[in-house]
This record gives structure tokens, C-alpha cells and sequence, in this order.
């Protein structure tokens, strides 16, 4: 990473708040575990639970607006330094944006609380952190990472939906928010994995990097774009089940192929890369889990958004936070059996929410509260690795 940082001055800031990445991974990932463990004991009967909404919405919103959301604004908010050269946010400013999602999180816990206070808590992190985004990336003209910030608009546009929903008491109106930040995140995935997984495994296998086809991208990431527009603009409700689920399959079939021609094969050795395929093999397999949806009436639509959200989602951010969290502290990129075990755990977590549940339908329950302690002991286990990590001064002495 570049010399960019006045290393004094950096002295001066608590490890924890000298980049995004560092409160931001550890409050989601933390979180995930104890949101997951409260819908685990009301799934399973232990406990009664009354958030604000209803206990449905809370684990919907919370998996997507309180653990994706945070660490997708960790990542980018630590990406856009390395991207533009200028330091991003830390620091007291740092800090309050980390209060103002700790605070909805809290707020989100109770029946209770005023709509009105939820909602205007809650909405400021993402626009908030799309400004602290923008800006330098605007101060130097970077047209190319522009393209992040009108998808955390649309992301904090999806979240009002949800709240809408709730406060008017429609019910397919937070659903439709829901379905919409679902694809919206997925797009995101699909973008940045083309991005960096085939430079990764170029670079982690030594092997030359794939040359993207470019009349393929088009295709895989403007179906993607072509039906998240379907859905944020609710056009996909007037349109056959026949229609809409043959897109799907199509635009899966694109992805299929995208993601063959990067070689998975040759990482098998590398947890930090055969984490990342398998991470992204789901959004395909996700996808046409939907398509075959509406197809036919063999699967639902909520074992296909998990195979986005648990499969897609959930790997590929355990993925990532492992290697961000290690090249941003001057760590080499090597990860400690405790974390391969998480890979494993989170991948285990994936296959029975999706596969278990489709194969055997009549024990869901039971097999849903086993892939939530197979994702709490996959994020548990980042938690305990990475806590000394994230809340350290770099290893090589270096500002960040």
C-alpha cells in the first residue's frame, strides 16, 4: 500500500479506528453470530423475541442492513485509499459512523422503539458512508470505482422499502425491499469477483491471469443488471412464471461459465482462493435455484435467496475479511488453521441451508438450526483469529 499517512499523526488514533475494516469486520461479523443465535432459539421455540417489526423482518433486515451492510462499507471505505491514493475516513469520524450502525442495531431490538427514530437512524449509515465514499474518488476524477456509490444509494433506497413496508403495514413492500437488496448485493458480488478473484489466483497459484471475455461480461453482469431492474422497479410482478424463470436459468448459465473459465482446480491448496471460488459458485447455483422456482414448485424461493445470502454472501465475506483484514495489517496472506476451519464451517453452513433443506424437506427446521451453529462457529472462530489483528498496529510498523 502506498506511503500516504503522516505515521505520527497515525500514532495518535486507536488501532481500531485507523481504517474502515477494522471495527466495521469485527462488528459484523460479531453481530451475525448473535442476530443468528436469537432466530436460532425462536426458530427452535427456546425463546420469545419481540423486535421492532416483527421477529421475520428483524432477521431478514439485520442479515442484509446490519451484517452485509457493515461489511460491505468496511471494504470499500478501506479500498477507496488504495484506489485514489487519499486517506480515508478514521478516526472520531470513524467512530461515529461505527455508533450510528451499532445504535440501529440496538434500536432494532425493540417493539418498542419509534418508527420514526429507527428509521432515521438506520437510513443514515449507508448514505453517510456513500459520502465518505464519493469523495475522494470524485477529487480525482475515478470515473471507473464511481459505479460503488449510486449501488449504496440504491442499497439504502432498498432499506427504506423494508421500513416502509413495516410502517405502513405491507407486507409485500418489505419483501419487495428484501428480494431487491438481495440481487442488489449479488450484482455487487458478481462485479468484485470479477474483479479480483481471477488476479488473485493468478497471482496466489503463479499462473497466468484469464483474460475476461468481454461479450461473456456483458452478458453475465447484464442479465444480472437486466433482472435486479425487475425487481427494484417491480416490473418481474406482471411477467410470467415462465418468462422470468427461463431468464434466470439463462442469466445462471452466464455466470456458470464465468466462473469455469477461472480455474478453481489450481487453488485447492489455497484457502484463500478456493474459499473465494466456492463463494462464487453460489451465486449461479442461487440463481437458477430461483429460476427453477418459478418454474416448478420442487423449490421455494427462500431456499434459493439462501443459497445467495448463506452460500454466496457468507462465503465470499468470510473470504474476503480473512485477506483484507491480513494485507491491510502487513500480514503475509497466509491463514491460520482456525480460519480454514471457518471456510469449512460457513461452506458446511451453505450446503445443508440449501441442499439439506431441499433434499429433506420434512426435517428443515432441525437442519436450519444446524447450519446456524455451523455459521456461528465459521464466524465465531474470524472473531476470536482476527480480534487481535483488527484492534493492533500493523505488524511491519507502517501507518494503516
Amino acid at each position: 500500500m502506498m506511503q500516504i499517512l503522516d505515521a505520527q499523526k497515525e500514532d495518535q488514533v486507536p488501532a481500531i479506528f485507523r481504517l474502515a475494516f477494522r471495527p466495521l469486520f469485527l462488528l459484523g461479523g460479531g453481530f451475525s453470530c448473535l442476530a443468528l443465535m436469537l432466530w436460532g432459539g425462536v426458530l427452535s421455540g427456546f425463546i420469545e423475541f419481540a423486535p421492532y417489526g416483527n421477529v421475520f423482518f428483524w432477521h431478514s433486515h439485520e442479515m442484509l442492513f446490519g451484517f452485509v451492510g457493515a461489511i460491505v462499507v468496511g471494504f470499500l471505505l478501506t479500498a477507496v485509499q488504495n484506489w485514489t491514493g487519499i486517506p480515508s475516513i478514521r478516526g472520531r469520524r470513524l467512530a461515529l459512523l461505527c455508533a450510528i450502525w451499532l445504535a440501529a442495531r440496538v434500536l432494532m431490538l425493540f417493539s418498542s422503539s419509534p418508527s420514526w427514530l429507527v428509521i432515521s437512524v438506520d437510513l443514515l449509515f449507508l448514505p453517510l458512508s456513500g459520502y465518505f465514499l464519493a469523495k475522494p474518488i470524485i477529487a480525482i476524477g475515478q470515473t471507473r470505482n464511481l459505479f460503488f456509490v449510486p449501488i449504496l444509494v440504491l442499497l439504502s433506497a432498498t432499506n427504506l422499502l423494508m421500513h416502509l413496508g413495516i410502517t405502513l403495514n405491507i407486507p409485500d413492500l418489505y419483501q419487495h425491499g428484501f428480494i431487491s437488496a438481495i440481487w442488489l448485493i449479488t450484482l455487487l458480488m458478481s462485479v468484485l469477483g470479477g474483479r479480483v478473484i481471477p488476479f488473485f489466483t493468478a497471482n496466489g497459484t503463479q499462473t497466468e491471469k484469464v483474460t475476461p471475455i468481454s461479450g461473456l461480461e456483458y452478458l453475465a453482469l447484464g442479465s444480472t443488471w437486466a433482472i435486479f431492474a425487475l425487481y427494484i422497479t417491480g416490473a418481474v410482478y406482471y411477467m410470467s412464471n415462465i418468462f422470468i424463470g427461463s431468464a434466470l436459468v439463462l442469466c445462471a448459465a452466464t455466470h456458470v461459465i464465468r466462473v469455469l473459465r477461472w480455474k478453481m482446480h489450481l487453488t485447492l491448496k489455497v484457502p484463500l482462493l478456493w474459499s473465494l471460488h466456492a463463494a462464487y459458485w453460489f451465486i449461479p447455483i442461487g440463481i437458477a435455484l430461483m429460476g427453477l422456482s418459478y418454474l416448478s414448485d420442487v423449490i421455494t424461493l427462500s431456499t434459493a435467496f439462501h443459497a445467495l445470502t448463506v452460500g454466496a454472501m457468507g462465503n465470499m465475506i468470510l473470504s474476503m475479511m480473512s485477506r483484507v483484514s491480513l494485507g491491510h495489517t502487513g500480514r503475509q496472506l497466509i491463514v491460520k488453521h482456525l480460519v480454514i476451519c471457518a471456510f469449512g464451517a460457513v461452506l458446511i453452513s451453505a450446503l445443508i441451508r440449501v441442499f439439506g433443506v431441499i433434499l429433506f424437506a420434512e426435517f428443515s427446521t432441525a437442519l436450519i438450526i444446524i447450519s446456524i451453529v455451523s455459521w456461528c462457529v465459521a464466524y465465531g472462530l474470524f472473531t476470536l483469529v482476527y480480534y487481535p489483528i483488527l484492534t493492533t498496529p500493523r505488524a511491519d510498523g507502517r501507518p494503516g
